[in-house]
């Protein structure tokens, strides 16, 4: 899909047109009078007041218009809302003009890309290390954001997890994402018909998590009450992908990379068994796989009550799709072997494009400022993402809610959370060859050989990004 309309929120428009101006000259760098030609008059008319009021405008970000593009995270990609957030930022920042564009995870990268190539990319963009850090960051077009990573924010988000502070940066301790939330991707099971066909035996309610053993029980259990379609292996494009990952590594505790975050491990003894029995389940009728549906595809087959399960969910999805089920969502781990899951963790937040603007910048981090620090905004800008505070300041941010006991219990999933390997490098080749190899398993290809080959792939991109 394209881009949906942008929305643009311009407040004092005609101060923010002539002051961008004064920012961008002013960031215009290190050019001296004598190198530009200029005469020792134009030199004496530069250095005057209104030339410095300029250079400050400049340096705290007033009168510039910036351009946020954001992906889908819960309801930052509905447009009434950000308008809303866009609007108390405004009130504080009258003379900073923000506009908005939305993206999907269908053509979203395509269209950053090609941004990137035509030089228009946007100012800010919302979405987590796996693009902002390991892709553009590490292709040097992101700023360095180590003034927003202060010591209170170090702390506070540390206090939460170490592992959000180390994925928000590269390798050599550069900075491109400031964090506003985090998730643990889990999958669900339509209580009801679990239900009905004795199938909740076979998970632990207290910790909502099951054996591989007890799960394969479960997919019995549910064929022979009559169940068409249990659930299914999805593999047609990336969307969702992290689904697939964590169901095949999570079987029999393969690792997906090593601990480097240097090279991709699939191929194991484990990871081979994983995708094996995912085969084996296939061609018994116990699951199901499409070589032609993405994550969209089959949530909506599980909204639909169509399939038992989904290998797709979290908490903005259930507050997606709440209005189209009329059956009980209930989120439950990916089953394991030793039934102590490892769940792939999301993390979002923001990161700046460098045009080279440095009035646009500086008001770039004024406003991931007001979203994610601001006492009042930071825990109202998770809650609208669906997910969870990477600070311990805020504390509970779903406390007297709603939906508290709903997201009570997706909390509970986080002391699961696994390695964030998405950051190793070559992650956006490894996407795309990660559903061409479930396709050519489900299609008949050799297991062993398949995933070997993927690794290969996998590991050349890597090595390549790495500079080897």
């Amino acid at each position: 899909m394209k881009l949906k309309k942008m929305v643009s929120v311009m407040v004092c428009a005609g101060m923010a047109a002539s002051l961008a101006a004064c920012g961008g000259s002013g960031s215009g760098g290190s050019t001296t009078a004598a190198q530009s030609g200029e005469t020792s008059a134009d030199t004496q008319a530069a250095d005057t007041p209104a030339a410095d009021e300029g250079a400050d405008a400049a340096a705290s970000g007033e009168g510039a218009a910036i351009t946020l593009w954001t992906y889908p995270i819960g309801s930052w990609g509905n447009s009434e809302v950000v308008n809303s957030i866009v609007s108390k930022f405004n009130e504080a920042n009258p003379d900073i003009a923000v506009s908005v564009e939305y993206l999907d995870y269908t053509s979203g990268d395509d269209q950053v890309t090609a941004a990137i190539e035509a030089g228009t990319t946007p100012d800010i963009i919302m979405e987590g290390p796996e693009r902002l850090v390991s892709n553009w960051g590490a292709a040097g077009k992101m700023v360095d954001l180590k003034d927003l990573w202060d010591d209170e924010a170090l702390e506070d988000i540390s206090a939460v997890s170490e592992a959000v502070v180390n994925a928000c940066k590269s390798s050599d301790g550069v900075f491109y994402e400031y964090p506003l939330c985090m998730n643990a991707h889990c999958m669900a099971i339509n209580y009801e018909v679990f239900e009905q066909a004795g199938a909740l035996q076979y998970i632990d309610q207290e910790t909502r998590t099951w054996t591989t053993e007890d799960f394969g029980k479960a997919l019995q259990a549910l064929k022979d009450n009559g169940v068409a379609t249990t659930g299914v292996v999805y593999c047609g494009g990336q969307g969702g992908d992290q689904g697939t990952r964590a169901l095949a590594k999570n079987l029999y505790s393969a690792q997906f990379t090593n601990d480097d975050h240097t090279e991709w491990t699939m191929n194991s003894e484990n990871g081979i068994k994983g995708l094996q029995q995912l085969v084996d389940w296939c061609n018994d009728g116990l699951l199901s796989y499409d070589a032609g549906a993405v994550a969209s595809d089959e949530l909506q087959l599980f909204a639909n009550g169509t399939i038992a399960m989904t290998f797709c969910w979290n908490a903005s999805n259930q507050a997606n799709y709440a209005s189209q089920v009329s059956f009980t969502p209930y989120a439950v781990a990916f089953p394991s072997d030793d039934g102590t899951p490892e769940l792939e963790g999301g993390i979002y937040g923001f990161g700046i494009f460098d045009n080279g603007d440095a009035a646009k910048i500086e008001a770039a981090k004024k406003f991931i400022e007001f979203v994610c620090d601001d006492e009042t905004q930071g825990p109202v800008s998770v809650t609208e993402a669906g997910f969870f505070p990477v600070r311990a300041s805020f504390g509970n941010v779903y406390e007297g809610a709603e939906n508290e006991e709903t997201m009570s219990a997706f909390n509970s999933l986080m002391q699961y959370l696994g390695d964030y390997y998405n950051v190793t490098p070559g992650w956006t080749e490894q996407r795309t060859a990660w559903w061409n190899m479930l396709q050519g398993i489900f299609g008949g290809n050799d297991v062993t050989e398949t995933v070997n080959s993927y690794v290969d792939t996998c590991n050349a991109a890597t090595q390549a990004a790495m500079g080897q």
